[in-house]
């Protein structure tokens, strides 16, 4: 409780570095998430699919593959992605969109294909779980 005071007592004092502090922090997420390519829920992401021809790449590991993924979507697990990276050279200017179990592990492999100079990188917000969510369909 005397924390929570001490805390209130230093913004009220420190109006202007708190401030400060805030901005910085806002602008170092919007610049990280930037990074990590742009989310798209489903419906967006099924628009990239079908009019773009957009690469699905799901990022979980073989076993939650098997157990159902997007139509057509390749299989590179997140820890491989490194290695594998080539098998992906040809779909360079192409979106891509990067689909994991729940969103949370598309965004680093987000940002090692953007340091590789793919442009076009997508993550699907809410992954395979949202996918399912609105009833959208996959295969085993």
């Amino acid at each position: 409780m005397q924390f929570l005071q001490q805390l209130i007592e230093f913004i009220g004092n420190h109006y202007l570095l708190t401030t400060a502090f805030l901005v910085i922090l806002a602008l170092l997420i919007i610049t990280e998430s930037r990074k990590a390519g742009q989310a798209v829920g489903p419906q967006q992401a099924t628009q990239l699919i079908n009019r773009e021809q957009a690469l699905v790449v799901d990022v979980r590991s073989k076993k939650d593959f098997a157990a159902g993924h997007i139509v057509d979507s390749r299989n590179i697990p997140a820890d491989q992605l490194a290695k594998r990276m080539s098998e992906l050279e040809k779909h360079k200017d192409q979106p891509i969109l990067l689909v994991c179990a729940n969103g949370q592990h598309a965004g680093p492999c987000a940002k090692q294909l953007k340091a590789a100079g793919y442009t076009k990188v997508n993550r699907l917000s809410g992954g395979v779980n949202g996918w399912r969510a609105d009833n959208l369909p996959v295969v085993k």
